[in-house]
């Protein structure tokens, strides 16, 4: 209608919009598996295999393929994860990784009804090559490769005539005459269920039971056969579920594995389930109000742009000179001439839209977010908003409820993800390898796996530290754990929390925005510590301070016992001397008293002959 009178159709695409903040919201962060150990001897290896997902997740730079896959699931309805082992990573260790595979290169079948394809008979994987990109991907099958034969097909099929054709088959060898005539090769990958023997191993002497392949009881069974025959050693066969992995050119077999999974490889993410193979789409539901958005800003701008021009009705027969008069009418100070009995020339008012026009489009695009999940307050739009900051998160939480059903869809894939990666994981990584992870804030998670610990005298093995060949586990996604969050909400969490003590102050700073947070945290921490050095020289001083008093006061104890003792000691020796003095006197006191006795008894006579005696002294 509008190219019909020169204008070209409006379009605004609320659809990608749309697209995008949903994959924005489902992929706003790294998924969080869960490993939860079967029995209590495993438990030890939970975060070893926790770390293991993160690593697998990371090196695979997985964040770009989970926003794709997410694309595709909106989009086209179904999106495609795909587990794979590349033998080029850890410098020729190889490493498992993810990657997101498009959904049109995928065949399931068609009678399958499980909405994660676990009922499939096969699936198929289908790759366009040139010989190049073959020979690259696969050099160790160059003789194989050359051996395929590009004049087996009847003919060529140009790209002009395949672009015209209303086949879908796609030759296994073709030429792209569009691009200089280089041979293409079609590679299919079939992952088909197939039953493997395995052996369940117990040792009746020691208790230990364990399960291996048959590989491993062959090699048991040659050099152990007599416990066997004895039977000290049990086996018994048991049959398991693993998937058979072959790849073809045309007739030709490129290789053939057995992958150490019970799980296909490829894992879809179905958007809108129909019980079939074939998923819809959340943008096939709202393409005709796609259509509606688009012609009714078309009209908006049709209706612009001719209110925007000036009309003017003029009565046929008030003007004799038209052109004459479409001049003058642009000039401010013409004067223009008509006949009045005719009427007069005059511009027409242009008709507003009404209201109810716009509200229209209103309706159709809160339609489209609708489907989507979206609410306003995810897109930043504060109309709506509570007055309170909490109100307004409490609202955010329940606009997210539709998003977070579309993300239940989701993580029932990431299970099956998680899953098939440990698998892979538990027959690839038999070596040992460190797996470091740097979280986001900064702190590092690391485990080293089938560390094998030896005796120093006699070099014999003693166990292997982290083996994970041993155990099983049960790998979950942490629900919620790729929705973005709140970074005020958890801000004020928090800071509730150091209110009442549950938490210290770093823990607060880490949720905050500050720029040089890890500076900030590194000087505190230099702060805390000298404020603690600070302390303890305090108490030291302190202690000193007592210890010099308590000197001090032994130090006066001692004197006064010093002074004392010599006083005693003097008062002793002078009290000695006294009694020495008083004992000679008393003596000579004797001896006077007893020569006066003998001369009043004996008269003059009794001195005579004797010495005269000295006087008394004192």
């Amino acid at each position: 209608m509008l190219q019909s009178v020169g204008q070209g159709d409006f379009i605004i695409d609320r659809v990608y919009a749309a697209v995008d903040k949903l994959k924005s919201l489902l992929t706003s962060r790294n998924p969080k598996f869960s490993a939860v150990a079967r029995e209590d001897s495993d438990y030890k290896l939970a975060n070893v295999w926790r770390t293991i997902l993160e690593y697998v997740w990371d090196v695979s730079d997985c964040n770009t393929h989970f926003k794709q896959v997410v694309h595709d699931y909106s989009v086209a309805g179904l999106g495609y994860f795909y587990v794979y082992l590349d033998p080029e990573s850890d410098y020729g260790r190889g490493d498992v990784k993810i990657t997101h595979i498009n959904p049109f290169r995928i065949y399931v079948d068609p009678a399958s009804r499980d909405r994660y394809y676990a009922d499939s008979s096969a699936m198929i994987l289908s790759t366009i090559l040139t010989r190049d990109q073959l020979l690259g991907l696969y050099p160790q099958l160059s003789e194989i490769i050359d051996s395929i034969d590009s004049s087996s097909d009847e003919e060529d099929y140009p790209a002009s005539k395949r672009k015209n054709s209303s086949a879908s088959f796609t030759p296994d060898v073709t030429k792209d005459y569009d691009r200089g005539g280089y041979e293409k090769y079609r590679i299919l990958e079939r992952f088909e269920k197939i039953k493997v023997p395995f052996y369940r191993i117990f040792n009746r002497e020691t208790q230990e039971e364990k399960i291996v392949d048959l590989d491993t009881f062959q090699g048991i069974a040659q050099d152990n056969g007599h416990l066997l025959e004895s039977g000290l050693v049990e086996a018994v066969e048991v049959l398991q579920t693993r998937i058979r992995h072959v790849a073809t050119v045309g007739q030709v077999l490129l290789y053939e594995q057995v992958l150490n999974t019970d799980i296909y490889p490829i894992v879809p993410v179905p958007n809108i389930w129909t019980n079939t193979p074939y998923p819809k789409s959340d943008v096939t539901k709202v393409k005709d109000s796609q259509r509606l958005i688009n012609k009714l800003f078309s009209l908006t701008l049709s209706h612009a742009q001719a209110s925007a021009g000036l009309k003017l009705l003029v009565p046929e027969g008030s003007v004799d000179d038209i052109g004459q008069l479409e001049r003058d009418w642009a000039n401010p100070n013409a004067v223009i001439e008509y006949n009045p009995e005719f009427g007069e020339p005059h511009y027409p008012a242009p008709q507003p839209l009404a209201s109810e026009f716009y509200n229209l489009i209103s309706r159709v695009e809160f339609y489209i977010d609708l489907n989507f999940g979206i609410s306003e307050l995810m897109q930043g739009f504060k109309s709506g908003a509570p007055d309170t900051v909490r109100g307004t998160y409490l609202l955010q939480e329940m606009g997210e409820s539709r998003g977070r059903s579309k993300l239940r869809d989701i993580e029932g894939s990431l299970d099956i993800l998680g899953k098939v990666v440990y698998n892979f994981s538990k027959g690839h990584y038999k070596f040992k390898k460190t797996f470091r992870i740097v979280q986001p804030n900064n702190d590092i998670t690391e485990f080293t796996i089938n560390n094998r610990m030896y005796d120093d005298k006699t070099n014999e093995l003693m166990t292997i530290e982290n083996d994970i060949t041993l155990g099983q586990h049960d790998i979950r996604i942490i629900s919620g754990s790729t929705l973005p969050s709140n970074r005020m909400a958890e801000y004020n969490m928090y800071l509730d929390a150091y209110k009442l003590g549950l938490v210290d102050d770093v823990e607060v700073l880490k949720k905050t925005e500050i720029y040089d947070k890890e500076g900030v945290l590194q000087r505190k921490g230099a702060m805390q510590q000298m404020q603690g050095y600070i302390k303890q020289l305090e108490s030291e001083v302190k202690k000193l301070s007592g210890d010099l008093q308590t000197s001090e006061r032994e130090m006066i104890n001692a004197r006064k016992q010093t002074i004392t003792q010599k006083f005693k000691t003097n008062l002793d020796t002078a009290l000695n001397q006294i009694k020495d003095k008083e004992r000679k006197n008393l003596n000579k006191m004797e001896n006077i008293i007893d020569k006066a006795d003998l001369q009043s008894r004996y008269g003059s006579n009794a001195n005579e002959g004797t010495d005269t005696e000295e006087g008394v002294e004192g």
